[in-house]
């Protein structure tokens, strides 16, 4: 295993997702932003929800295509058009259903989440940045 999760006594007590990544390997994955699109442009959910999970699943094919897999994610970056904390609920259920289905770890890795203006089409709702560390 490549990266290992972990939760320092004194940081913010939230189970949702770890803050700190300890990495060990040798080579370093750096995805750019992942929407919820196809290979053909097509955006595939119309909800935030849908969008994070899309967008998580992406993620794992480049982590995947670069050789690696879900384990050696260290790091997220989630950009949100509009980001309010009422939005949190939806996020947190995409990255539920992307747990479920491309297994994500539980806790998640580090994550950070920003609120944009826009992103590359108006129907786009988030774009999700990766980290990962392969050996």
């Amino acid at each position: 295993m490549t990266v290992k999760l972990s939760h320092p006594e004194g940081l913010l007590d939230q189970q949702d997702y770890a803050p700190v990544a300890l990495t060990t390997g040798s080579r370093l994955v750096l995805l750019a932003g992942q929407a919820s699109v196809r290979a053909s442009g097509e955006v595939t959910a119309p909800d935030l929800a849908g969008q994070v999970h899309t967008s998580l699943g992406n993620i794992v094919t480049g982590v995947e295509g670069a050789g690696g897999t879900v384990d050696d994610i260290a790091r997220l970056t989630i950009y949100v058009v509009g980001w309010t904390q009422e939005m949190a609920g939806d996020l947190f259920d995409g990255l539920a259903r992307a747990q479920a289905s491309d297994g994500y770890a539980s806790p998640l890795p580090p994550i950070t989440v920003i609120g944009v203006q826009a992103l590359w089409t108006p129907e786009l709702l988030v774009e999700i940045e990766a980290t990962a560390v392969l050996v």
